[in-house]
């Protein structure tokens, strides 16, 4: 267990839990800010976490739920107050209801995060702050302090485990709920470049080609709420032709979009006959570069399986090889 120490103050009305890890310091922060690593630990054993959201910048937002054995969900969010990275970041810490509204019938609690270094790696103070000794007790009854234990010794196996966060590992995609998909990578550059790369029409015809032999005569991008997007891919040797069409939905530079999508061809040039997917790109510095993690929500289970089957994630791999060769290498 790395938990050193756990002090209940009651006339602060805070709870400070103190471990230490045999890790470096941006080790433990990149587990705490990367969705895949911060769910294998964030919730006891028995109450494995799936982050939908997770935005690891002031003024983002963090959603996840909770599934315990019996099938119960039990959902939370963070509200990011403060990053200061990769020594602080403080977070509002809530529950949420089953359609992940906020719950307005238990007690929000600001959570302070503090990393260190020390001689053997790393301590992390965690420090959570009620705003009132009820709302200290309440959540104390309810096994808060037992699930903060239960949690932290989970961390040693993530951190420890390098291989499964590289940054030479190729595009992962995991099944999030009945309906999302979290496709995820480390790019090789910074947010800014990542970024540039996604919004900027000249960069993305650079790198967005599909197979070879394929060319985009149509990309009319970028990241105004409320935007337009289109692209379309033609095969030049046959004429083959098709692409997606989509708004932007939201926008804060550099870190994250979301657009809709719609596939488009000559025969259905609006997309009128194609489901519509929500598209959620997230990026994130991490030791190694940038981690872009894409959220889709598709209309149910059907279409998702139907479209991770076309061969989605290797599609993706090649583009983001071309990335970082063509675009960010230069």
């Amino acid at each position: 267990m790395p938990i050193t120490s756990v002090t209940t103050d009651t006339d602060a009305c805070t709870l400070t839990v103190v471990a230490d890890f045999t890790v470096p310091v941006r080790r433990l922060w990149d587990a705490y800010t990367d969705p895949r690593q911060i769910e294998r630990f964030w919730g006891p054993p028995e109450y494995p976490s799936t982050f939908t959201r997770h935005d690891a910048a002031a003024g983002g937002l963090s959603t996840y739920v909770m599934t315990g054995p019996e099938g119960d969900s039990h959902g939370g969010y963070w509200e990011w107050e403060s990053v200061d990275a990769p020594r602080s970041f403080v977070v509002r810490d809530g529950f949420a209801d089953a359609d992940g509204a906020p719950s307005t019938e238990l007690p929000t609690v600001l959570m302070e995060f503090a990393f260190a270094e020390t001689a053997l790696g790393s301590r992390l103070t965690t420090t959570s702050r009620f705003g009132s000794l009820e709302a200290l007790e309440q959540l104390t009854a309810m096994g808060m302090e037992e699930g903060m234990r239960a949690a932290m010794g989970q961390i040693d196996a993530v951190v420890e485990d390098l291989r499964s966060f590289a940054a030479d590992r190729s595009t992962e995609v995991q099944l999030l709920g009945e309906t999302r998909a979290r496709v995820s990578r480390i790019i090789r550059g910074t947010v800014d470049e990542v970024w540039r790369a996604h919004t900027e029409p000249a960069l993305l015809r650079r790198w967005q080609l599909g197979p070879d032999g394929w060319s985009m005569p149509v990309c009319e991008f970028g990241a105004e709420v409320g935007q337009r997007l289109r692209t379309e891919w033609q095969n030049d040797e046959s004429g083959e032709r098709f692409g997606f069409a989509g708004v932007v939905a939201e926008s804060v530079a550099p870190r994250r979009l979301v657009t809709t999508e719609r596939m488009i061809s000559p025969q259905d040039p609006e997309g009128a006959q194609s489901p519509e997917t929500l598209n959620e790109l997230t990026l994130t510095p991490v030791e190694g570069g940038t981690l872009l993690a894409y959220v889709i929500t598709y209309p149910d289970a059907d279409v998702r399986e139907a479209v991770l089957a076309t061969g989605m994630a290797e599609g993706m791999e090649t583009g983001y090889q071309r990335l970082e060769r063509e675009v960010l290498s230069a």
